[in-house]
């Protein structure tokens, strides 16, 4: 068998400037670094003024809805950008810090890894090497290697210290989105999760900004329910839309809704409950697997209709 040599090319071969050649092509080619860092990324802005200097793209995780900033470095990595980063980060408000480089030092790695280590869960680093590859002549292919990235371990940890100290009906409603964000994570139909945490609802995002999937464990009433969830900014524009596209909705997912059961309410909502009984682990399991594949429906049917708002 003839085989080709495998070859590394230098970035700046294909990308001159970091802000006017990388950062356009990244911007359009975000599923590349979301599939490599595990985040549903959506683009929100390129070269977003921070004072006198601008973060090179400002994008959304799509499953918790917070800010992410991504910082691109076509060379070594170096203090200033590291800076720069935390700094973007900050004015900000994001939860992330992506920074890309193509060869990160020891120090600047050990950095990223303290902070993930030092910081709550709310807050993530990850340092991403970006490489180009070429077999003989072929068209260069596309790298990504995780330098560093939060530890897992060392969070969940600090996590299960603090579900320690909660209530039952917390400690119940932490393990139930735990269970719930498992199952569904494993079918690999919704790449990016929120982390569950011991409160009322788990919010799914539908890639639009304003509106989002809410699921809820009321233990006061042993019921789940997953909600369309309208913010207020919105909803004069979008409820009227979705009612409008009612039947065939409805249809899709082969459910009649609740359409703003809260009508005086500002933030306007679309639901559906299941009542279950949480002292029963078969019936907990049963609302869990409910959820999961209502969630996974809800998600793929509305979606496609909200991008089709005008």
């Amino acid at each position: 068998m003839d085989l080709g040599i495998l070859k590394p090319i230098a970035p700046r071969k294909k990308w001159n400037h970091e802000e006017r050649d990388f950062t356009p092509w990244l911007a359009e080619h975000i599923d590349e670094l979301s599939k490599a860092v595990g985040i549903e990324l959506e683009v929100e802005n390129t070269e977003v003024a921070c004072g006198p200097y601008s973060a090179d793209i400002l994008a959304k995780d799509s499953g918790t809805g917070k800010f992410v900033v991504i910082e691109n470095q076509l060379e070594k990595t170096n203090h200033d950008h590291l800076g720069k980063a935390i700094t973007y980060a900050s004015v900000l408000d994001a939860s992330t810090v992506i920074w890309i480089a193509t060869d990160f030092t020891e120090e600047h790695k050990k950095a990223l890894d303290w902070l993930n280590d030092h910081t709550n869960d709310e807050i993530s680093f990850y340092g991403v090497q970006l490489e180009l590859w070429q077999i003989d002549e072929s068209k260069p292919a596309l790298k990504f290697n995780i330098i560093s990235k939060p530890n897992l371990a060392v969070r969940q940890a600090a996590r299960s210290r603090a579900i320690d100290e909660l209530s039952d009906r917390r400690k119940f409603q932490y393990d139930f989105w735990m269970k719930f964000r498992n199952k569904i994570y494993r079918t690999k139909k919704i790449p990016s999760l929120q982390t569950p945490r011991p409160q009322y609802w788990f919010d799914v995002s539908l890639g639009k900004s304003g509106i989002n999937i809410s699921n809820t464990c009321n233990t006061d009433e042993n019921s789940v329910g997953i909600r369309i969830y309208i913010s207020n900014i919105i909803a004069d524009t979008m409820l009227p839309y979705l009612e409008s596209r009612k039947e065939e909705i409805e249809n899709l997912l082969g459910e009649s809704l609740s359409w703003n059961p809260n009508p005086n309410a500002r933030d306007k909502i679309i639901s559906l409950s299941h009542q279950t009984d949480f002292s029963n682990p078969e019936k907990v399991d049963e609302a869990v697997d409910w959820l999961v594949e209502k969630t996974i429906k809800f998600r793929e049917v509305f979606s496609k209709i909200i991008k089709q708002a005008p």
